[in-house]
């Protein structure tokens, strides 16, 4: 397939998003970041996302009829551009960067101010870290793995011990596969959702250095190469949302690809599925638990913890700890669910649970669509902080750059423009979600029709998941 020829990949996406845009506009003119201004009723919203990713589905079975992803052409750029890129002087300079970061954030976290929002420690871990590297994968690609803090610091501490007779790694258990990614990403949901203090300066600096111990022991019993690609959460995060973007690497080349063809290749181990229902599960927890339904619940919740003897707090923490694992399990479940559908409908004599492994990157759109709809607010504004935290980082009266008497623009953001980035995030990512599966089903199953045939319950679950994502939004503006 030539790359012209590819570039047809990203055009139904394309007339998704123009859908997207015409439709909800032409039925209202405010987003539901602004309840009291929504002129007609919720579900009207959530019928027009439904119809769009509905007509996705159809467009894809009359003009997709051979895969495009699996084997994508690339054109790789010079090679002068590749050595440039993937050149060690980059490397290392990145790498230093996201070491400073990973200090200043302990540095701030111990010896600055308790208040969160003038330390930089919180600002720099959940706005720029967690936040600011979501739009750089998919659009760059996997930037991380250069800035990466943990794999820079264990490469350097690999170099210097390279002198010394050292004993050969351990074997990466096959069965182990991403489970300490799912589990790290669980943490820092937990961290920053459940933990009634967890945006404390002082407690995400010790959470980070729990988290840099971890990953050292990781790194000297498997290796700094093996465990930042299958165990380090935040490296194997962030590369599976630059599986989305058209940018590769192949060793020291660099190249352009059809968007979303990189999902193909990921590598599905034990862990991935969770993995990718923490992702999407966590963040649709965060949309939920800022509503008045979780409010209604966590009474509830309340009143039944309320004979265990725990104090106010452990049990709210408790209520928001359930609310987190019941969210995480019913993205895993649904995900199941259409998996079991797609097997039936196309005959596959597979298990539930290898169809759902050999579908499983289609959720990766899904997730990332979840976090730019959930968060495009908040980096977009709470990300302007950085300019004044920066300059005061302990939040001691410091104007180390000039920039200490700054304040946040709210003003430039209107709610029709949030409900645009918003919707057509959620709209855009489904629509991908749908390209990617169907793409696969071509693969697994040949026949066109056979392969549209077995995506009817994975639309289900697209339209479920879009209805769930534009409710937690309304949930979120009610609260």
């Amino acid at each position: 397939m030539s790359v012209a020829s590819s570039l047809r990949v990203p055009v139904l996406l394309a007339a998704a998003l123009v859908l997207t845009l015409v439709l909800p506009a032409s039925a209202a003119a405010h987003g539901l970041v602004i309840r009291a201004d929504l002129p007609i009723p919720e579900w009207l919203f959530g019928f027009g996302a439904a119809a769009v990713v509905i007509v996705t589905f159809v467009l894809l079975a009359v003009a997709w009829k051979e895969p495009r992803l699996e084997e994508p052409e690339t054109r790789w750029l010079p090679d002068a551009v590749g050595r440039l890129v993937t050149s060690r002087s980059l490397e290392v300079l990145a790498g230093s960067v996201g070491v400073v970061a990973l200090g200043g954030v302990i540095w701030a976290g111990y010896t600055g101010t308790e208040s969160p929002n003038a330390n930089l420690a919180p600002t720099l871990v959940y706005i720029l870290f967690w936040l600011g590297f979501v739009p750089l994968s998919i659009v760059l690609g996997d930037v991380f793995r250069l800035f990466n803090p943990w794999r820079a610091l264990g490469r350097a501490v690999g170099g210097m011990l390279a002198r010394f007779e050292m004993p050969e790694p351990l074997a990466y258990p096959a069965r182990l596969g991403n489970w300490p990614a799912a589990a790290g990403l669980l943490a820092f949901a937990w961290l920053e959702l459940v933990a009634t203090d967890g945006d404390l300066p002082v407690n995400v600096a010790t959470a980070t250095c729990i988290y840099t111990v971890v990953q050292f022991v990781g790194m000297s019993l498997f290796g700094v190469q093996r465990w930042c690609e299958q165990a380090e959460a935040f490296g194997v995060y962030f590369n599976l949302l630059s599986r989305i973007s058209p940018w590769t690497r192949d060793d020291r080349r660099i190249g352009l690809r059809p968007p979303l063809a990189g999902l193909a290749a990921v590598e599905v181990r034990a862990g991935t599925v969770a993995l990718l229902a923490v992702i999407i599960g966590s963040t649709s927890f965060d949309g939920f638990s800022g509503g008045a339904t979780w409010q209604d619940w966590t009474r509830t919740l309340l009143d039944l913890f309320g004979g265990l003897g725990l104090s106010a707090r452990y049990e709210l923490e408790l209520a928001y700890a359930v609310g987190l694992a019941g969210a995480v399990l019913l993205v895993g479940g649904f995900f199941l669910l259409g998996a079991a559908l797609t097997r039936r409908a196309a005959g596959d004599p597979r298990s539930v649970k290898e169809t759902a492994r050999r579908f499983i990157h289609g959720l990766v759109p899904i997730g990332a669509a979840y976090v730019a709809a959930h968060y495009v607010t908040l980096l977009l504004l709470q990300g302007q902080s950085l300019a004044y935290l920066l300059s005061d980082p302990r939040g001691d009266g410091s104007d180390l750059l000039g920039t200490a008497d700054w304040t946040i623009d709210y003003g430039w953001l209107s709610p029709e423009l949030i409900w645009y980035l918003q919707v057509g995030a959620v709209i855009l990512g489904h629509a991908a979600a749908l390209a990617v599966a169907h793409d696969r089903a071509l693969v697994l199953y040949g026949d066109g029709r056979r392969a549209t045939r077995s995506q009817v319950g994975m639309l289900v679950v697209m339209v479920g998941f879009t209805v769930l994502a534009l409710w937690l939004l309304s949930e979120a503006a009610k609260g």
